[in-house]
Order: structure tokens, then C-alpha cells, then sequence
């Protein structure tokens, strides 16, 4: 029987396409039931994915303009619809066998944001979720995205939480297709930018704390890097 335990991979910058092959084989071997869970924590550079969901008009630069400037765009399985993940964010991709849990999608997802909330809070930002769309806010301003896909019980994607991006990236998208409310950092917020080691901690403190989880570390960077 595989161990309850989940696998935690404090990674640095990786690759977004590598970080999506490696999330792909974990889940494929948690379905299996061949590998413990994971939680991957890292960081990509400048990509743009787009989820199921993704209106082509919220892409409001060209993917041919993007390309030219070194910028990826990739279409993934994900819900929600166009996001920006980059230098400064902590994305955190958790691999749970949710069926074995007990855990409905929608329980993840608030969990997720329960987890971001903690988090920020550990930070000095005081944030919430809004009702009927995803992720997490300052007033009316985003700090934290969040998409998930569940297959055969086991998740895959998960949260990308600004603490100190380049916040003109975001001018290229209609992020999350959200007309309504801007973006903004715990940089922007608390006028510094954050300790990211500090922040990493916090979180996976948080997710274990909101998942009742227990954690073991491996080692990390050349497993994502390699995609498995």
C-alpha cells in the first residue's frame, strides 16, 4: 500500500512544460498507486497558459508577438481561462489522490484558497476568496490564481500566488477573463518585497495544516527539470 505521506519538491525555476510532464507522471503513478502524492513548489519563467475555459480574445497580445519577445503560450487541460505565471510567483502544484481522501473537487478548490489565505495572512496581507470565481483577493484586486484537473480521482495544476512578478505582464491578458478587478502583489501591498523562502514556508505549512497531511521532503529540481 502506498504511504499516506505527500512528497514535498521544493524546486526552483523550472520549466513550465517540464513542471507539466513531471505533474502528468506523478499523477499517472498516484493513480497507479506506484508513488506517494506530491506537492511541487517553484517557479517558471514568463509563460502564458490558457485553461479549457480560455476566450482567444482575452490573449491580447498575439502569440507570434509574445514569441518574439521569448514568451510562451500553452494550452493545458486546466479549468479557468488565461493566466501568467513568471519570476516572483510561487506556484504550487499539489498531486492528491482525492478519491482516496474523500475530497469533492470543489472542497479542493476551497481548500486551495483556504490555504492561500493562510498564507498571506503569514505574510501580513490580509486577503479572501470571492464567490464564483476562483483564486484569491485583495479588495478588488487579484493576488492569487487558482485552476485545477482532476482524472480518475487524482489533481493535477493548482495556485500561482504573486509576490513580487512583473505586474505589466499581466497588460497582455485579460487575467482569469475577469474585466472587473485588477492584479496585484504582496510587493504592491506591503510597499517590500517579501522573503519568497518565507513565503514557501508559509504555504506549505498552510496546505498541510488545511489538507491534515503529512509531509516529507526529497529532494527536487532535477526530477521536475527531467519531467518525472
Amino acid at each position: 500500500m502506498v504511504s499516506t505521506t505527500v512528497d514535498v519538491h521544493r524546486a526552483g525555476r523550472v520549466a513550465y512544460r517540464d513542471a507539466w510532464a513531471w505533474q502528468h507522471a506523478r499523477a499517472d503513478d498516484v493513480r497507479a498507486g506506484t508513488a506517494a502524492e506530491a506537492l511541487a513548489v517553484l517557479e517558471h519563467p514568463p509563460v502564458y497558459t490558457c485553461g479549457r475555459r480560455s476566450d482567444p480574445a482575452n490573449l491580447l497580445a498575439s502569440p507570434e508577438r509574445l514569441a518574439a519577445q521569448g514568451i510562451e503560450v500553452v494550452d493545458v487541460e486546466r479549468g479557468g481561462d488565461v493566466t501568467y505565471h513568471g519570476p516572483g510567483q510561487l506556484v504550487a502544484y499539489p498531486i492528491l489522490d482525492l478519491r482516496r481522501r474523500g475530497i469533492y473537487p470543489i472542497s479542493f478548490v476551497r481548500g486551495l484558497e483556504q490555504t492561500l489565505v493562510s498564507t498571506l495572512a503569514a505574510l501580513g496581507v490580509p486577503a479572501a476568496p470571492r464567490k464564483s470565481l476562483p483564486g484569491v483577493w485583495v479588495g478588488n484586486d487579484k493576488i492569487a490564481a487558482l485552476g485545477v484537473h482532476v482524472r480518475g480521482g487524482v489533481s493535477m495544476h493548482g495556485i500561482a500566488l504573486n509576490l513580487a512578478p512583473d505586474l505589466t505582464a499581466f497588460e497582455a491578458i485579460v487575467p482569469c477573463g475577469i474585466h472587473d478587478g485588477g492584479i496585484t502583489s504582496v510587493e504592491r501591498y506591503c510597499g517590500a518585497t517579501p522573503d519568497h523562502e518565507a513565503a514557501k514556508e508559509a504555504f506549505i505549512t498552510a496546505f498541510a495544516q488545511t489538507f491534515d497531511v503529512a509531509l516529507r521532503d526529497v529532494a527536487s529540481d532535477k526530477a521536475l527539470a527531467n519531467g518525472h
